[in-house]
């Protein structure tokens, strides 16, 4: 009965910023971990971000430098992905995704995900 439930999808200048949202429900009590993931067109699948439900963040990729950041809002039931200078090659279907246990791994080991919402990021 666990579900995801992201944010409508958007177009938005390039330089410009934007948060995403993921509502959640039915998450038992217990280790587990929310994440973000994005796929362009005609690419694989990439992990963003990922909170634990203790607090601690963990980034995937290495290239975003600071321009993506994960928080939570835990007596709201939502997670957040906020973009600050978004770039065409932001592109993309984002994803909040959910897995049970401890620590942040790969798109493999997440059991639930959003539906998907497109961000378009052009002029």
């Amino acid at each position: 009965q666990l579900q995801l439930v992201e944010s409508a999808g958007t177009l938005v200048n390039p330089g410009g910023s934007l948060r995403r949202s993921c509502a959640y429900s039915g998450i038992s009590l217990g280790w587990y971990a929310l994440a973000w993931f994005r796929q362009a067109p005609g690419k694989e699948r990439e992990g963003l971000l990922c909170l634990t439900n203790s607090g601690v963040p963990t980034t995937y990729l290495d290239s975003l430098a600071g321009r993506f950041k994960i928080s939570g809002d835990n007596d709201k039931n939502m997670i957040y992905l906020q973009i600050t200078d978004l770039k065409p090659e932001d592109t993309a279907v984002y994803y909040c995704a959910f897995r049970s246990g401890f620590g942040c791994y790969g798109a493999y080991d997440y059991e639930v995900w959003g539906q998907g919402t497109q961000v378009t990021v052009s002029s």
